[in-house]
């Protein structure tokens, strides 16, 4: 019955509403939920406005949207872990469970991986349909149960936090370390946020929107920031007081990567978390001569969901925000799903810095 109101994506520059065939339990470990609050990522801009990014092209219409949360309203009869009414977590990205990446427990690396809102590298694979509609099927085991006491809002931000949480586990990152974040996008000031949680002393997020490095302060996910537009390499380390030794890059620039490599202390590890539109160039001589250990991070894997929803989970207390980190203010729109085309419109023109969508109703 095609009764699923859906946010579709036809082609470049073209979004619009449909209604299609609402899914139903086919698997007795599946769970259908209710789609309450979703988040806007950038790489649902970049198939809006280019048609996709590296390997992933839109080949055909889809729904659009993967940083979701909704409610339980039917369960499949081997269901244990769920129940019609729960709040949840969607977390988007559902491998072959015949793969030797899922067997190995690096799932997020399966080349056969059902991607939400991402065509599938097969043009003749099976179709990933988004989470902006009213009823998303899911597996019970890519499902992660909230706490009462959380929001929805916060479970839409799971999904990019996990990133942050997945390069933070990559990396290594632990109690010690002095950490610089390139790029104050969600995820850069999430991942700053989560080294920070993870007990880095020091975390300086780097842009050149000042505005960005304001909300990372004021929302108390960086220690320190810089605008790399106002100073130099050298102005950077001295306001840290130190070189880092790591670097989460989150931004995919060029100039970036090559900054992160220059500021890095010896024998420091670098993670490359930002998606960049092309091959770049990298100092490969200084990487060597620093005995660098970098590292690639590729969405999330086993267990980032519920890490973050822990993170989350340990910063409330009885409902209420405690005097740490501010997750919630990161959010600077809300848009009823009716409005959902001008809500794509305004981040595209990069006039948001986290974008959420109710419903649809």
């Amino acid at each position: 019955m095609n009764t699923n109101e859906s946010l579709v994506l036809n082609k470049i520059d073209d979004i619009s509403f449909q209604f299609l065939e609402t899914p139903t339990i086919t698997n007795p470990n599946d769970v259908i939920v209710q789609v309450k609050k979703t988040g806007i990522c950038g790489s649902d801009i970049h198939f809006y406005a280019h048609g996709g990014f590296g390997y992933f092209r839109l080949n055909k219409p889809m729904v659009l949207g993967h940083e979701s949360s909704g409610v339980v309203v039917e369960v499949g009869n081997e269901v244990k872990s769920l129940k019609v009414g729960d709040k949840v977590a969607i977390e988007p990205g559902v491998p072959s469970r015949f793969s030797d990446a899922y067997k190995s427990g690096h799932y997020n690396l399966c080349p056969h991986m059902v991607f939400a809102a991402t065509p599938n590298l097969d043009i003749n694979g099976p179709s990933a349909p988004g989470t902006l509609c009213k009823y998303f099927k899911s597996p019970e085991d890519f499902l992660v149960k909230l706490p009462d006491h959380l929001s929805l809002e916060l479970g839409a931000l799971v999904e990019p936090l996990s990133v942050g949480v997945h390069a933070c586990k990559i990396g290594s990152v632990k109690f010690g370390d002095i950490v610089v974040v390139f790029g104050a996008g969600p995820v850069g000031l999430l991942a700053a946020s989560t080294a920070k949680k993870f007990g880095a002393t020091k975390v300086m997020v780097v842009d050149v929107v000042e505005s960005k490095l304001e909300m990372a302060l004021r929302l108390n996910m960086a220690t320190h920031v810089f605008n790399s537009k106002n100073g130099t390499l050298d102005e950077m380390i001295k306001e840290l007081g130190q070189r880092p030794n790591v670097v989460l890059e989150c931004s995919g620039a060029e100039v970036c990567i090559q900054s992160g490599v220059h500021v890095l202390a010896p024998g420091g590890r670098f993670i490359q978390v930002g998606n960049t539109t092309g091959p770049a160039s990298f100092p490969i001589t200084e990487f060597a001569t620093k005995e660098l250990t970098l590292f690639g991070s590729f969405r999330y894997g086993f267990d980032d969901y519920k890490t973050g929803v822990a993170l989350l989970d340990a910063n409330y207390k009885d409902g209420e925000d405690k005097a740490g980190i501010n997750y919630l203010g990161l959010i600077t729109h809300r848009f009823k799903f009716k409005d959902a085309i001008e809500a794509y419109d305004l981040v595209r023109a990069g006039k948001s810095v986290k974008c959420i969508i109710d419903g649809p109703e």
